[in-house]
């Protein structure tokens, strides 16, 4: 469609820009209070990002974009106003509300409004550039919490989250998918996923929005028809596996191992922070049209893989600051699986296969401290059943090796275009 080709040629870059705008101010005003009140997640999370996802692709990716961003604001107030008793506890209900509707929500609606305005080619290096803006505000709000006292810390974070509201408001211009799929959807309306994705008749290649809400029979019906989608699924959960036990674990870990403080810890984070925000604004744009998604994938695993294991027996307090430079290789993962699925499905697809992707993340970052948290405090104690203080984060990088060995079986068809004369879209069938 004439809309499309505007939108990934001249207006896709201006739309682009507004939405790394959005991402930044969000994200400054969600980092900053980290260092004084640690985030409330919980098993909503895992719900909530599919359901608004898939909204998102009947409504529009803006429209669903206000409800995380007023959701992020309505806490930071709070507190912003009075850190009085009560309002504590009004904070931690709200915050702990906001964060089941719309924790994660936000960064798979971006990718999702990504996937709309750049063609496929170009998705996991804008992705990447997407992470980076991210790992940026990181950096820039951990500096800015430390010079800033605790009251004025949580009005600078809701100045900045009614700036990213208002702004996102005024300036991003909506993005509704409907105009042409660029591949055949998993699932379609009115029709059981797997069967649509086996049937052989071109006539039915047309893509709805979903008239029902996600579920996990949709989930798994999505994983079963494309084992591409299976396979970057199974390297995600067990990549955040190991995100959320590192940060369960590491610290406790450095502490009893080297004495390390928190503003040593503060350190590595913000080593970690700047190295990845350099490795996705500039190099991933062009490490991945030289090598591709999944050879990136598993360079990064592979080189986490290592750095895990000397982690775990770090022989002076040096060490940690040496490999928090290879941790730059560990962020290529995340924007490579998300282009690899959005590749998958048609337009109208991209929130809900985003949305599946943070759930399955968050699925992982919870289930993990359960596992590992237990498991590092067991073998820094008197009571491990030998002397490895380092045997937790030893485990962390055998998932990442099994991770490693999943992504080597990645196996990414190349989709055939059909161009059709009448209009200015292609459809395209998958080999």
């Amino acid at each position: 469609m004439e809309e499309l080709t505007t939108t990934t040629t001249i207006g896709g870059g201006r739309r682009l820009r507004h939405l790394f705008m959005t991402m930044f101010l969000t994200s400054f005003g969600g980092v900053i209070v980290i260092p004084a009140m640690t985030d409330m997640t919980g098993m909503g999370s895992v719900v909530m990002t599919p359901l608004i996802g898939n909204l998102s692709d009947r409504y529009g990716r803006k429209a669903l974009l206000t409800l995380p961003l007023l959701l992020s604001v309505i806490p930071h107030v709070i507190l912003a106003y009075s850190r009085a008793t009560n309002f504590f506890y009004a904070y931690y209900v709200v915050k702990t509300l906001a964060s089941m509707a719309g924790e994660g929500s936000f960064h798979c609606l971006a990718l999702a409004y990504v996937a709309d305005n750049v063609p496929e080619g170009k998705r996991g290096s804008t992705f990447g550039v997407l992470a980076g803006v991210g790992s940026a505000s990181f950096v820039g709000g951990t500096l800015a919490a430390r010079f800033l006292s605790t009251a004025l810390t949580f009005q600078v974070a809701a100045v900045f989250s009614m700036i990213a509201l208002v702004y996102m408001r005024i300036f991003l211009k909506e993005s509704v998918p409907g105009g042409g799929a660029m591949t055949q959807p998993l699932l379609k309306e009115g029709q059981e996923p797997c069967l649509q994705q086996c049937e052989g008749d071109s006539s039915n290649m047309t893509t709805g929005t979903f008239k029902k809400l996600p579920s996990v029979g949709d989930l798994i019906s999505m994983l079963k028809c494309s084992t591409t989608f299976s396979q970057a699924a199974v390297v995600l959960f067990l990549n955040s596996l190991v995100d959320g036990g590192l940060m369960a674990s590491l610290l406790y870990y450095l502490k009893a191992r080297f004495q390390f403080n928190k503003n040593q810890f503060a350190d590595l984070m913000m080593i970690t922070g700047i190295g990845a925000t350099l490795t996705q604004l500039f190099f991933m744009p062009i490490i991945v049209p030289a090598v591709g998604e999944v050879k990136l994938i598993s360079m990064g695993l592979l080189v986490s893989c290592i750095s895990m294991f000397v982690y775990s027996i770090s022989w002076a307090g040096w060490v940690p600051y040496a490999l928090a430079g290879c941790s730059i290789f560990g962020v290529f993962v995340r924007p490579s699986i998300c282009s690899i699925a959005s590749k998958e499905v048609g337009t109208t697809e991209q929130g809900m296969i985003q949305g599946c992707l943070s759930g399955i993340s968050s699925l992982a970052n919870i289930i993990s401290p359960l596992i590992f948290s237990p498991l590092t405090a067991l073998f820094l104690s008197d009571e491990a059943p030998f002397s490895f203080p380092g045997f937790s984060l030893m485990c962390l990088g055998l998932v990442l090796m099994a991770a490693f060995f999943q992504s080597l079986m990645i196996q990414v068809v190349p989709p055939i275009a059909v161009c059709k004369s009448s209009s200015n879209h292609c459809t395209e069938t998958m080999v």
